[in-house]
């Protein structure tokens, strides 16, 4: 079977860069075989440890050893699966040709949810229930796929290898080839008594929900990783984890960029025209502003530590309101006239001409 790198530095599955390294660093003192008298028991291992630090501590062989749970898939390529029988069953799950034993004993797939929160939820950071279905270990076979009081029997076929070893004569002499066993589809075991509640597949499909902590300040289409909680993997293998895609809906006053938020404040032409105070929509509320006589519209007020949090951190970004300032309609004959009032006053010439006389004035 696959060897367990986590068990081996004896880390656990989201283990840190830094775990990982400590782990083997105190392993690889303790059994090397220069320090170490245990002769050839030490040095098989030291090399286990040397293996596993090599796949945990590179970013790129560690995503793909927990994608496929194999340690042949860490280096790439079809040889790393035993052939082309063996890719397909990675990713179909043992049909058609041949199947493998990266699927037989492998990590189990992952999960995807999506929950929708509010712009202020997502400011504040909730806890949501999450519903999934998903396949878990059978409790009655404890996962190993076989009627309670009975065991998997390895192959007879391959003899407990997963793989069955061919020579062929060609024109270079006699090649000896490897083929993933078709029997056992690379397990190394087949199952003559299969549990009745799995049907010998060592899972059950569940439906089961969970409590989800979202952190201040996450952003639309992000994703949450909870480890361990995907499928479990065939026969006992690792589980895999649960994404959660988070959706923010619009919001009515704000559009979002990042830690800021923009929005569009209207301004009475009196207050544009003479000074006064306007209230800027906030997410704690609104926050009243003095704005200068003779502000214009496309103005911009800032609100320092007024938007979204930053992810992971406590400082927040700013609200950016663009001011638009509104002409009043519906003006009553009082109104109308103290506007005339002032537009005389200022030698601007206002109401009171037909449209044929504006017209006319264009051409004079």
């Amino acid at each position: 079977m696959p060897q367990d790198h986590y068990a081996v530095l004896g880390v656990s599955q989201n283990a840190s860069p830094e775990e990982v390294k400590k782990a083997y660093r105190r392993l690889a003192r303790e059994h090397h075989p220069d320090t170490n008298q245990q002769g050839a028991a030490s040095g098989e291992r030291f090399k286990e440890i040397t293996r596993a630090y090599e796949v945990l501590s590179d970013p790129e062989k560690r995503h793909r050893y927990d994608t496929f749970g194999d340690e042949r898939a860490v280096d790439g390529g079809l040889g790393d699966f035993g052939g082309l029988s063996d890719l397909f069953s990675s990713f179909f799950g043992g049909g058609g040709v041949g199947g493998g034993r990266a699927r037989a004993t492998g990590r189990g797939a992952d999960v995807l949810a999506e929950v929708e929160l509010t712009l202020e939820e997502a400011a504040m950071g909730v806890e949501r229930e999450v519903n999934i279905s998903t396949l878990d270990g059978c409790s009655e076979c404890g996962g190993s796929g076989s009627a309670p009081g009975t065991w998997p029997s390895p192959c007879s076929e391959c003899e407990g290898t997963g793989q069955v070893q061919q020579v062929r004569r060609t024109i270079f002499g006699n090649v000896m080839t490897a083929s993933t066993c078709r029997r056992c589809r690379g397990a190394g075991e087949v199952i003559l008594d299969p549990c009745l509640r799995c049907g010998g597949k060592g899972r059950v499909a569940i439906d089961q929900s969970l409590t989800v902590s979202v952190p201040q300040g996450v952003e639309d289409g992000a994703q949450l990783r909870v480890s361990g909680r995907g499928e479990a993997g065939m026969r006992g293998g690792r589980k895999g984890d649960l994404y959660v895609a988070i959706r923010i809906a619009p919001h009515e006053n704000f559009r979002r960029a990042g830690e800021d938020l923009g929005c569009e404040v209207p301004v009475p032409m009196t207050v544009a025209a003479l000074g006064g105070t306007v209230d800027i929509p906030t997410l704690d509320g609104h926050e009243p502003v003095e704005v200068a006589p003779g502000t214009q519209s496309g103005e911009v007020v800032r609100l320092a530590g007024k938007g979204m949090p930053r992810l992971g951190g406590r400082a927040r970004g700013e609200v950016v309101a663009w001011l638009r300032v509104v002409t009043p309609t519906g003006l009553d004959d009082e109104q109308s006239e103290l506007l005339g009032h002032f537009a005389k006053l200022r030698d601007e010439p206002a109401g009171g001409r037909s449209l044929f006389g504006k017209i006319k004035e264009v051409f004079q």
